[in-house]
């Protein structure tokens, strides 16, 4: 039985666990007998042919040990398709006979492999096209979560915690810490996570998903503060205004519709709450750490990411094309999920958004729903002991 030749790409940011995915795709086709090339840097990649075989890879035991780094293997890009790309793309799989593409990533990465998918019809080319999800953001329609979330709200949630007990000993009386997310909130509401005593940080989360003028988050952080004599806040760095400016804070590439974003929104907004209520406030940012950090990368996610590729080797096996593979929960403890596939269309260029039902009333916190939901994938973020009638 001949051979068949598949492609995988990845497209947008990396993750924490993004290789597990890679793994468990080059297991399941070394398992097969079928030849799988990884397109080197993404777009770029497929456009120049630069493809390395990766089946013949791994003896070593190398797919496991690439399981478990972050960053992505085979590189990624940001590139969009410009016109003749398509053509150009499946000219080349035409010249290799590659009859499968699996392409790696969130929304905008499933709008690019559809594309493809349409344009090897539209030229005559038999080729299957499945997707395997990928964002930090979680805002990919339909599938339970998307592997790379957990890790990375793991990562802000034991951040908030951490930064959470320096502003307890010493407190810088106002600390904003700046997470992920773009125009979702689910990093920031996972922040929740490292609550568990009445007066642990997270103070505030501000959610994207409600545009809050300064007065009412101003009005908010120092209820906190009086209370309290700190606060500590999380804001989305896809947070705005009422209006929906980004309270004074740089824009980043204005007017793209994907990439448009402050890059200085947490500092900017300490300025102004100091500038308002005459409280010194001070921002973090871990930034792209938070997305990379391999330490804090969530068993269940990894596990769900390998699993995402797997089961898009299984269907292409079975001949679907134009999908996308997506998790559907099965149970939370232990936690448990099974893989089925959606089309692409229902997820392509579309974002999922947190529920309203999960954004507590006010707008600035999270519901016990939400925590339910989060928990699972994040794993548990204990609190740190501490000394007794001290600080409590």
């Amino acid at each position: 039985m001949a051979r068949v030749k598949g492609v995988v790409g990845h497209g947008g940011g990396p993750t924490a666990v993004i290789n597990a995915s890679l793994a468990g795709l080059v297991k399941a086709h070394q398992r097969s007998g079928d030849t799988l090339f990884g397109a080197v840097g993404g777009i770029a990649g497929l456009l120049d042919a630069r493809f390395t075989e990766l089946t013949s890879l791994g003896g070593d035991g190398l797919w496991d040990e690439i399981a478990q780094a972050p960053g992505s293997a085979l590189g990624s890009s940001r590139r969009p398709l410009a016109e003749g790309d398509c053509e150009r793309i499946v000219e080349q799989f035409r010249r290799l006979d590659v009859r499968r593409f699996f392409y790696t990533g969130g929304n905008g990465s499933m709008g690019t492999a559809l594309r493809i998918e349409h344009c090897a019809r539209e030229l005559g080319y038999e080729l299957q096209v499945i997707g395997i999800p990928k964002t930090i953001d979680n805002d990919l329609l339909v599938t339970d979560h998307s592997p790379g979330y957990g890790s990375t709200a793991r990562f802000f949630a034991c951040a908030a915690r951490d930064a959470g007990e320096d502003n307890r000993s010493l407190p810088s009386p106002i600390c904003i810490l700046e997470v992920l997310g773009r125009n979702a909130g689910w990093i920031a509401a996972a922040t929740a996570l490292a609550r568990h005593a009445e007066d642990d940080a997270p103070h505030v989360i501000l959610l994207p998903e409600r545009r809050l003028s300064l007065e009412a988050i101003a009005a908010e952080v120092e209820q906190v503060y009086r209370r309290l004599g700190r606060a500590f806040v999380v804001v989305c760095e896809g947070q705005r205004d009422e209006q929906g400016l980004t309270f004074g804070a740089h824009v980043d590439r204005p007017g793209s519709p994907v990439h448009e974003l402050a890059s200085n929104l947490g500092h900017t907004l300490a300025l102004a709450l100091t500038a308002k209520l005459g409280i010194r406030a001070r921002a973090e940012k871990p930034g792209l750490v938070g997305r990379s950090c391999g330490l804090f990368a969530s068993l269940a996610d990894r596990q769900s990411a390998y699993r995402c590729g797997a089961g898009a080797a299984r269907a292409a096996a079975i001949g679907e094309s134009g999908v996308m593979v997506a998790l559907r929960r099965e149970c939370d403890d232990p936690y448990e999920t099974s893989v089925f596939t959606v089309a692409l269309g229902e997820v392509a260029g579309r974002e999922r958004l947190l529920p309203e039902p999960w954004i507590a009333a006010g707008g600035m916190d999270v519901t016990r729903e939400f925590l339910e939901y989060a928990g699972p994938l994040t794993g548990p973020v204990p609190a740190w002991r501490r000394l007794p009638g001290i600080n409590e």
